[in-house]
Parts: structure tokens; C-alpha cells; sequence
């Protein structure tokens, strides 16, 4: 195959990507017992109190004492605005492949409920297949354009690709901020090119977990060491 053919079969795999993606948001019911946020978006209060208690943050001021952080977290799905405050933020990243993929954002966002974070969510409540994966479709263009723009305010980006799912436009998303230092990644057995994620991980240092609670854990972690940095 000549090397414009390559350009041209890698250009059309991406188109292909983020047409899947995109439409993958949520199509189906919310599996019982998974977190509803508000009409604010925000996660009830009383769903973060029936969590068993956290430890707390490992982030301290200058004077050692522990940080002060709200209650709760503020749940953003698309495509809800972006809030242009100085919370910290959560991309939470991954498998959807046309809503058949279990509903972990939901869970991870009741992990991170007490973190007072932003948890920006990309799989839509309100998609239509009947949408056309296609630039000059508007809600297409809008879920797109979401995703870009959260993915670049997000100061944590939680991947979590899920086994048995295939998330190309994941993987696009994992190519375009490999680099970034902001990445947290889960890629268990199973997962359709873990392989090639596992390499990509080890060339650009991506932080890697083999599970959901893993990666639920390093995003506490993650956000403290920030939540440090920025009280230097």
C-alpha cells in the first residue's frame, strides 16, 4: 500500500471512530440502583451521605492543615454547559459503544460524589440514532464539539475501557491527550486492542489500572496531589 493509501485509510478510520462514539451515548434505562443527578445536575445529598465514610484527602494547606472541599460533586452530562469555575474537573472517558456498555460513569460518579469535582459525562440521556454521524448534522456536531471542549477544561481525564467493548472513539480521545500528563487509565482483559493500549500507556507514562475501584482510587489520589498543588 503506497503512503498517500495509508493517510487516506487512516483518515476514514477516524471519520469512522468518532461516528460510533459519539452515537454510542446513552439509547436504553439506567441500570436500577445507578446515581440520578438533579435537574441541576448536581448529586443528592442524600445518595453521597449513604456512602460508607472516605478517608480524607491526602492534600494539605501550607500550615498542614487538611484542605476544605465542598460535600458534593456537580454531575455534567452533555450537552449541558461546561461550568467555567475554578473547580477542579473530571472527563469521565470510555467505553459507551451505542449505550451497550454497563453504565460505569454512573458508579464512578458515586465514587467520586464527596469530591466536590465537577464529573463531566459524555454519555447523553436525550441521543437519537435517527442523528446522522455527519459534520452538518447539529446535535452530532454538538456532542462532538462538547467532548473536545471538556476533554481540554478537564484536569483529570478518567479512562476506563471496558472488557468486551471496542470505544474507537475513546481510543481516538486516548491518541489525542496521551501527552497531556492528565490521563488515568483502566484497560482490563478483555478490551478489544488492549495491546495496543498497554504500549501506548508505557511510551507516553499513562498511569494504568486493572480495574474500575483502581481507577476510582487513583482519581482521589490524583485530585488531592492538585488540590496540594494548588494551595503552594
Amino acid at each position: 500500500m503506497t503512503y498517500p493509501s495509508v493517510c487516506m485509510t487512516l483518515a476514514l478510520a477516524a471519520a469512522a471512530a468518532l461516528a460510533v462514539g459519539c452515537a454510542g451515548a446513552k439509547t436504553k434505562p439506567e441500570i436500577a440502583g445507578m446515581t440520578q443527578a438533579g435537574p441541576t445536575g448536581r448529586i443528592d445529598s442524600d445518595q453521597a451521605a449513604s456512602r460508607p465514610p472516605q478517608p480524607a484527602s491526602a492534600a494539605q494547606a501550607r500550615d498542614g492543615t487538611a484542605l476544605a472541599r465542598p460535600a458534593n460533586s456537580q454531575l455534567v452530562r452533555s450537552p449541558q454547559p461546561v461550568p467555567a469555575d475554578d473547580r477542579l474537573k473530571v472527563f469521565l472517558a470510555g467505553s459507551i459503544d451505542m449505550g451497550g456498555t454497563t453504565d460505569w460513569q454512573a458508579q464512578l460518579a458515586r465514587e467520586l460524589a464527596d469530591e466536590g469535582v465537577v464529573l463531566l459525562n459524555p454519555r447523553r440521556e436525550d441521543w437519537n440514532p435517527a442523528w446522522k454521524p455527519v459534520a452538518e448534522e447539529p446535535e452530532f456536531r454538538r456532542q462532538v464539539e462538547w467532548e473536545l471542549t471538556a476533554l481540554q477544561r478537564a484536569d483529570v481525564i478518567a479512562m476506563y475501557l471496558a472488557p468486551g467493548s471496542q470505544a474507537p472513539v475513546s481510543l481516538l480521545e486516548l491518541g489525542l491527550h496521551a501527552g497531556s500528563g492528565k490521563v488515568l487509565l483502566a484497560c482490563p482483559d478483555g478490551f478489544w486492542r488492549k495491546g495496543n493500549v498497554d504500549i501506548v500507556a508505557q511510551r507516553y507514562g499513562i498511569p494504568s489500572y486493572d480495574s474500575l475501584p483502581a481507577l476510582a482510587q487513583a482519581v482521589r489520589a490524583r485530585l488531592a496531589e492538585l488540590r496540594q498543588a494548588r494551595a503552594r
